[in-house]
């Protein structure tokens, strides 16, 4: 009998990924907040993970008129990145605010350490199930 590890490890893969390529537009955020103009960017992970796991749900939608919009053809090849807006807007038109910046950073760094042990614990029962254990 074959392991099956995206029934094993569910959607934790995708939102692992998700958090890594969301640590790198907070940090790109961070690196430039002293750059003039510069709009401060973010993903919604929310949305993403639900987008990303909409093959793996139970619950499909599907057209039942022909003037719905149509379903996942947007052609995307990665998140869509959305723009922040800002509390208090800088003279120079830049938006990044750092207290704002560090603060998801950090928060997002600690939910990637959550879904990276959780993750973790999974192998390891995967493991101990290949042990016999």
């Amino acid at each position: 009998m074959a392991i099956s590890f995206e029934s094993a490890l569910g959607i934790h893969e995708s939102a692992l990924k998700l958090r890594g390529k969301r640590a790198e537009v907070l940090a790109n955020n961070l690196a430039n907040a002293d750059t003039p103009n510069f709009k401060a960017r973010d993903l919604d992970f929310r949305q993403v993970l639900a987008n990303e796991s909409g093959a793996n749900s139970s619950f499909t939608m599907r057209a039942t008129n022909a003037r719905h919009l149509s379903l996942g053809a947007s052609g995307q090849t990665g998140p869509e990145v959305l723009y922040r807006t800002p509390h208090q807007p800088s003279i120079d038109g830049n938006t990044v605010e750092e207290q704002v910046e560090h603060s998801e950073y950090m928060k997002n760094a600690l939910q990637l350490q959550a879904s990276f042990t959780f993750l973790n614990s999974r192998f390891k029962g995967l493991m101990s199930a290949l042990r016999g254990e």
